[in-house]
């Protein structure tokens, strides 16, 4: 039985983000599972805390490990920080982590200030919700802007996650992983200030950096971010 690739997406998306991740590894027998963080997607309405956020991460692990293979998780921003998070807390239960668009340390000066954004933001008539829409259709080509947007846009946890984003210290987290860690980013992305300091952490760590990609980048460059999620991939069930 392969191992199954878990997908953790970012702020406001869904698991719909990564619908051209799904098709293309199930088309290699490769099976998946995205779950939606909560106050996202299928869990819009919920509040969010990182406590909920990295029990739904377990509970998507231990219901993989029915497999008896360890799975590989992935996680994008948002889902990026937490699976370092859940992973430093859980050693020995993935085969692997792939950690994408989250290499920057969260600072109060910036997430406060995201804060402030957000909070402007929230009071248009629709929450911001036309303005999102716009933006993601504006710098993600299509199927990718579709996908991002299809599983309903989390506008009302925005302050939340900021917050609690403060609360976590991913170097701190990468000194204690021990299974094998690739970084994915960008070359635009704006996260990914601290991409060297998160690798020089890692006990065994890589960075790929995706030319022409911004944050979006598993689904601004989806062929280019697969690949280098396959081979992350079969980096660890080949030994593993």
């Amino acid at each position: 039985m392969p191992a199954t690739v878990l997908l953790v997406h970012g702020l406001r998306t869904s698991a719909t983000l990564w619908r051209h991740q799904e098709e293309h590894l199930g088309a290699l027998g490769i099976p998946t599972h995205a779950i939606d963080l909560p106050g996202h997607g299928s869990r819009l309405g919920e509040r969010f805390s990182v406590e909920l956020a990295l029990q739904g991460i377990g509970d998507a692990v231990t219901a993989a490990e029915a497999s008896g293979v360890k799975p590989y998780l992935v996680g994008f921003s948002l889902g990026g920080y937490l699976a370092i998070e859940w992973v430093a807390r859980n050693p020995g239960r993935v085969a692997g982590l792939l950690a994408a668009a989250c290499a920057t340390v969260p600072h109060p000066v910036i997430m406060h200030g995201w804060r402030g954004i957000s909070r402007v933001i929230a009071l248009f008539p629709d929450r911001g919700r036309a303005l999102n829409d716009f933006t993601v259709r504006l710098f993600v080509p299509q199927p990718g802007a579709t996908d991002v947007i299809a599983g309903g846009v989390a506008l009302d946890v925005m302050d939340d996650v900021l917050l609690s984003l403060l609360s976590l210290d991913p170097l701190e987290r990468l000194a204690e992983i021990d299974v094998p860690v690739l970084f994915v980013n960008g070359r635009f992305d704006h996260v990914r200030a601290h991409a060297n300091r998160y690798l020089a952490a890692t006990r065994n760590g890589r960075l790929v950096t995706v030319p022409g990609a911004s944050h979006m980048v598993s689904v601004v460059r989806p062929h280019e971010f697969t690949d280098a999620l396959l081979e992350g991939y079969r980096e660890v069930t080949a030994t593993g």
